[in-house]
C-alpha cells in the first residue's frame, strides 16, 4: 500500500489540518513553538508539515510566526461563493434579528453535527453567538431536533452513541423529532449551555425534505417559555419566505 494512501498519509493530512486549525481570529499568528506545544508532534515533524503548507501558500512566514497564507483565499473565495445566502434572504435574517432583538442562525445537517451556515447577530450586548462554518453536536438544541425530523433510526443511533449520554439516548432523540414534527416547531432550555435558549424551525424543499433550521436564540431571560410560541410564529413565517426563494447547492440535498 502506497504510504500516501495509506494510514500514513491520512495520519500526516489530519496533523497538517491541526496545525492549520490553530490559526483563529483571536490567534492570527502562531510561532513554530506553539504549534509543537499544542499538536504535541516532535519538531522536525511539525517543521515538515508547515514547509510543506507552505509550498502550497496555505501557510506564510512573518517575524511573530506563521499566519494564513494566500493559497487559502482561493478556498475562501470559492466557499463564499458556493455558501453565500442570497440577499433576499439575508435581508430577512436581518429584519428577524432586529424584530426579536436575538440571535438568528441558518443551519444544516452534516452527518451527525448541525453546521452554522448564516447568521444575523442580536444587536445586544449580552447575545448568543455561533461563528458561521462552526460545527455543533446534534445530540441536543433546538435545532438539532429540527434537522432530525425524519431521521433514520441508524442516524439517531450514530448521534447518541456521540452523545454524553450514551446509546440510550436514541429514545430522546426520536420523541424530540416527533414532536418537532407535530408542532412545527422545537424549543431548547440550556440543553448544550446553560441559561440559553433557542426556539427552531425547519426549511423544507417543496417535497417535504427538511434542508435547513432557522432559529433565534439568547440568555433564557430575554426568552421565557410564554415567548416561545411568538417567537415560531415569526420564524414559520420567515422560513416559508426563505423556501420560497429556493434554495441552491450546497443546501439543497442531493439525491
Amino acid at each position: 500500500m502506497d504510504a500516501e494512501q495509506g494510514p500514513g498519509g491520512v495520519r500526516s493530512v489530519r496533523r497538517a489540518l491541526d496545525i492549520l486549525s490553530l490559526l483563529t481570529e483571536d490567534q492570527p499568528t502562531v510561532p513554530l513553538r506553539d504549534m509543537v506545544e499544542a499538536t504535541g508532534l516532535p519538531k522536525t515533524t511539525v517543521v515538515r508539515l508547515v514547509q510543506t503548507l507552505e509550498q502550497y501558500g496555505l501557510l506564510w512566514a512573518t517575524p511573530g510566526g506563521y499566519t494564513a497564507g494566500p493559497g487559502l483565499w482561493r478556498w475562501a473565495h470559492l466557499a463564499h461563493t458556493s455558501w453565500e445566502l442570497p440577499p433576499d434572504t439575508q435581508k430577512l435574517l436581518r429584519e428577524l434579528a432586529d424584530r426579536r432583538g436575538e440571535t438568528a442562525n441558518l443551519m444544516i445537517r452534516r452527518d451527525i453535527h448541525r453546521v452554522c451556515v448564516a447568521q444575523q447577530e442580536s444587536a445586544q450586548p449580552l447575545r448568543h453567538v455561533v461563528r458561521v462554518g462552526d460545527e455543533l453536536p446534534l445530540w441536543a438544541g433546538a435545532s438539532s431536533k429540527v434537522l432530525l425530523i425524519g431521521a433514520t433510526d441508524s442516524l439517531l443511533q450514530r448521534v447518541a452513541e456521540a452523545s454524553p449520554h450514551g446509546v440510550a439516548h436514541v429514545q430522546q432523540l426520536r420523541l424530540w423529532a416527533d414532536e418537532a414534527a407535530a408542532l412545527g416547531y422545537a424549543v431548547s432550555h440550556g440543553e448544550r449551555d446553560v441559561g440559553l435558549t433557542a426556539v427552531a424551525v425547519p426549511i423544507r424543499t417543496q417535497s417535504g425534505v427538511v434542508v435547513a433550521s432557522l432559529s433565534l436564540s439568547g440568555p433564557t431571560a430575554r426568552i421565557p417559555e410564554r415567548a416561545t410560541e411568538d417567537f415560531a410564529r415569526d420564524l414559520l413565517n420567515v422560513a416559508q419566505h426563505i423556501a420560497a426563494q429556493g434554495f441552491q447547492h450546497p443546501l439543497e440535498p442531493r439525491g
